[in-house]
């Protein structure tokens, strides 16, 4: 057997008593780690206590970033997962269309290919041969060809013309009377039916030409209401000939053999589906819709107005993002800066740096978490609202059951997790102090320069904003404005860097006047504001951001507005317009009211758009752009494009193009040479351009002969006819006119012309007014409130001073009125420099876009300074005032 080793005595001793000190050293270290803890706890109790007042105040700012970041997650998960309502095909268990959507792959500068897509402003086609080949596929009990045109009544009244077939679609069904039988006959939906019309009855309808005559034969209820126009059934045949394009059809609406479920009924159609059964000259396939989707092939552009709103929400968004980051940063510094003597005091007599970093952060978080309940509780309530200024009839937005509470999520933690490194940050300068010079920093004199680090990076930040500004210059259309908006949140953030040095500016070229003006409280308030740069600097930042970004939103839609206006104004020789009802005039008014006596010219109007394949910056583009399809004739009589090369007379046929004189020269083209689009259908086409013309911006980029246009629109109807009338015609000539025009039935208007009725941009829509609501309103009424709380933490945070200068005798109307100088001075400094910072962005994109200086109604500018003002004095006078029990109350103690 081995013997075991025996250790020694001695040596066990010792590794006992190494063992015990190693012990013993432990618990020391955490019994000093436990009472650091204790310690910073304890500081951060009493420092919120103590200043309650400053810490409400940057909760309220925080806590608002919180509920508009929030709010922006609710709509934008909202808009994500919208689909158009499912009305029209309802009864239909799939639907067959062709896509939508076309996509444009190049390869950007030195990178991989990249593919830019966009959906197509006209309803995409189908050949008719399709319907056969769906009807065959299996478990198909029926396939029904589904188009449709628009229609009007006698009276004016707009319908939507479908064969009798695709009422099962819906489903309708006859409540009265029969189908029709031939092409004199109609069934009326009930909706147009009450109070007119019983069956065996006539009724005056307008569609494709002269309104004519038909007897209604039925009347037909569908369980299924919606807010489109109601139904009007023809016969198959009949409203094949009304629609006008024989060989194609809308869209196939298919009903399913019992048992089919909607996977295999949509895998049996796919297998079946021809290749290139879409538009010819189109490169996009077939979509079989079955579900929720069924509702896109009713709302062509429901899903392409979706994605434009997620674009400029997105863009709104990244500013929320960043104006946030700026208020919470702001205010959270400038709550911290106000204890820099107290954090300076307590490093002096021996908090160490990590006591006090951890104090600071457990107040951070405690405020944070404050801020993320109240945002957190108004995100729903703002998203909610954001939410009904989007919602349409077409894109309803859903509110799905985790949405609220994921938007709420999203804020309050964004908050929460930028608080406290953002208060530490702030506190780094003092806690990083040895105890010595902490004594001494305790009772020195606030900085007057913003630090090396801040100035280089606001320098940066400025050339960012003025190269950012000459590169708008360069550009056009959406390039030329998000250049612009870049400018502006560069030149902002350099306002906040480089604040002190600007707020020096501002009291050399103010100071003056105030201490003049005011007496012995302007001497005071300006005393006060050069002894405190960085304050007064940190005070007027918020203004100068809501001010800059306020009226960079409001400036860029007038500007382009009165740009465009004055050139459709130019334009324009008619003087007399007709106008019909929503789906607008057949092709044969413009010849009817020509023949009229006193006409001299008459030229129907017809819109749609165009997609353009390009690149910008290197990467690929595809940009929706609204164009006017007009005859040749006569035309210089009732417009004038102002022609700078080739001739408009040759506007004729379905290969030509008149191309305005900035997009030509973007696009290297002239007279003769070649352009490569979509047409509206997706339809590509290289038609000669003919012309170039100046008025641009009140035409648009493309003029085309109408006929090039007529097939590819999803109802050729012309939305105005101009007409030019001889002189001294007068009343006669308007009556001729109207006579003219009587045979098209009721709802046909003459009136005097204005520039709005060939304006290719038209009255800022719904959406896009919600757009500038959201934009305007709710991130501009964020600032304001960022403004408020911004400088009543500052006012919170004089109190000492407050009782120092009643103490030496300064009475209470002078420290009142000091505080309405120095609020005037901050509201004065924040107005200009923001209007400057305004001007520089705006005005690159007014030269680059419209060509023009920046135009920003006076009205709108009225309003921006008086809300500035009014936020700030309430920032400012009203927590004097509520102070005064303790500040400019009669005692001081």
């Amino acid at each position: 057997m081995k013997s075991a080793a025996v250790e020694p005595a001695g040596t066990r001793s010792g590794s006992s008593a190494a063992r015990g000190r190693t012990g013993t050293a432990a618990r020391e270290a955490r019994d000093v780690r436990r009472g650091s803890r204790r310690a910073s706890a304890f500081l951060a109790r009493r420092s919120l206590a103590t200043h309650r007042r400053a810490w409400a105040a940057v909760i309220v700012a925080t806590g608002a970033a919180a509920a508009l970041i929030g709010a922006f997650a609710f709509v934008v998960g909202s808009l994500l997962v919208a689909a158009p309502p499912v009305q029209r095909y309802a009864g239909a268990d799939a639907v067959v269309a062709a896509d939508q959507k076309v996509s444009y792959t190049a390869k950007p500068w030195g990178g991989e290919p990249q593919t830019a897509t966009a959906y197509l402003p006209e309803r995409a086609r189908l050949d008719r041969s399709v319907l056969a080949a769906v009807a065959g596929a299996d478990g198909v009990a029926k396939a029904v060809a589904d188009d449709s045109v628009p229609v009007a009544t006698g009276d004016g009244r707009p319908a939507v013309g479908r064969s009798w077939p695709s009422a099962a679609l819906t489903p309708y069904g006859l409540a009265e009377g029969r189908a029709p039988r031939d092409a004199t006959e109609v069934v009326l939906d009930a909706g147009l039916a009450a109070d007119g019309p019983a069956p065996g009855e006539r009724i005056v309808l307008r569609a494709d030409g002269r309104a004519r005559t038909y007897t209604v034969s039925g009347i037909a209820r569908t369980g299924h209401g919606g807010d489109g126009p109601p139904a009007v059934f023809f016969t198959e045949p009949r409203l094949t000939a009304l629609a006008g394009h024989p060989g194609r059809i809308d869209a196939i609406g298919v009903i399913a053999e019992p048992g089919v479920g909607p996977k295999a009924l949509r895998e049996a159609i796919g297998a079946v589906l021809p290749e290139n059964a879409g538009v010819a000259g189109s490169d996009r396939g077939v979509r079989v819709l079955t579900g929720a989707e069924r509702g896109e092939a009713e709302q062509m552009d429901a899903l392409g107005g979706r994605g434009d709103r997620l674009a400029l929400l997105g863009s709104i968004g990244g500013t929320v993002l960043m104006v946030a980051l700026l208020v919470i940063a702001s205010t959270l510094s400038q709550a911290i800066h106000q204890r820099s003597g107290e954090l300076a005091l307590l490093r002096a007599v021996g908090a160490s740096p990590r006591q006090l970093r951890s104090a600071i952060g457990r107040e951070a978080g405690r405020v944070s978490a404050a801020a993320a309940l109240l945002g957190g509780l108004g995100a729903v309530p703002l998203g909610l609202a954001m939410r009904a200024l989007l919602t349409t009839g077409t894109l309803p937005l859903p509110v799905p059951w985790w949405l609220p509470p994921a938007a709420a999520l999203a804020g309050g933690l964004l908050v929460a997790l930028l608080a406290r490194p953002v208060a530490m940050l702030a506190a780094r300068s003092i806690t990083r102090l040895r105890p010595a010079a902490a004594l001494g920093a305790a009772t020195a004199d606030e900085p007057s320069g913003p630090g090396r680090f801040r100035t280089v990076a606001g320098v940066v930040m400025a050339f960012a904003g003025v190269s950012s500004a000459g590169v708008a210059t360069t550009q056009s259309g959406q390039a030329a404005g998000a250049a612009a908006s870049g400018a502006a949140l560069s030149l902002v953030i350099a306002v906040a860097l480089l604040g002190p040095r600007i707020a020096r500016i501002a009291l050399g070229v103010l100071g003056r006047p105030l201490r003049r003006a005011g007496g012995v409280s302007g001497f005071l308030a300006e005393r006060a504001a050069s002894a405190h740069t960085r304050r007064l600097a940190t005070a007027f930042t918020p203004i100068v951001l809501v001010v800059a970004f306020v009226c960079v939103q409001l400036a860029a839609g007038p500007t382009l507005e009165r740009a465009s206006d004055r050139q459709a104004s130019a334009a324009l020789r008619a003087d007399l317009v007709a106008t019909g009802a929503p789906a607008g005039l057949p092709a044969g008014a413009a010849r009817a009211v020509r023949e009229a006596p006193g006409v001299t010219a008459a030229t129907g109007v017809l819109r749609s758009a165009v997609v353009l394949a390009d690149r910008e910056a290197g990467e690929p583009v595809l940009t929706r752009l609204p164009v006017l399809g007009v005859e040749a004739r006569g035309l210089s009589g009732t417009l004038d494009p102002r022609v700078t090369a080739g001739d408009l007379d040759r506007l004729t046929g379905r290969d030509a193009v008149a191309v305005g004189a900035d997009r030509a020269k973007s696009l290297g083209v002239g007279p003769g040479d070649r352009v490569a689009l979509r047409l509206g259908d997706g339809t590509r086409v290289e038609p000669r351009v003919v012309a170039v013309y100046g008025h641009e911006l009140g035409l648009g980029e493309f003029l085309f002969p109408r006929e090039a246009l007529a097939g590819h629109v999803s109802a050729a109807r012309d939305q105005v006819v101009l007409i030019r009338t001889g002189s001294g015609a007068g009343a006669d000539a308007v009556t001729a006119v109207r006579k003219a025009l009587a045979p098209y039935g009721g709802g046909v208007a003459v009136r005097a012309a204005t520039a709005d009725d060939v304006r290719i941009a038209p009255p800022v829509p719904d959406e896009d007014n919600a757009m500038i609501v959201i934009g305007v309103g709710v991130i501009g009424g964020f600032a304001l409130l960022a403004v408020v709380s911004t400088l009543a933490l500052i006012t919170i945070g004089r109190r000492g001073e407050f009782r120092l200068l009643r103490a030496v005798g300064t009475g209470r109307r002078q420290l009142r009125r000091m505080l309405v100088l120095e609020t005037g001075l901050v509201t004065v400094a924040g107005l200009v420099i923001g209007t400057a910072v305004a001007a520089v962005p705006l005005t690159a994109f007014a030269v680059s876009v419209a060509g023009t200086a920046p135009y920003l109604p006076p009205a709108h500018y009225g309003v921006i300074a008086g809300a500035v003002a009014l936020a700030a004095a309430a920032g400012t006078l009203v927590p004097g005032a509520s102070g005064g029990r303790f500040v400019l109350g009669r005692g001081v103690r």
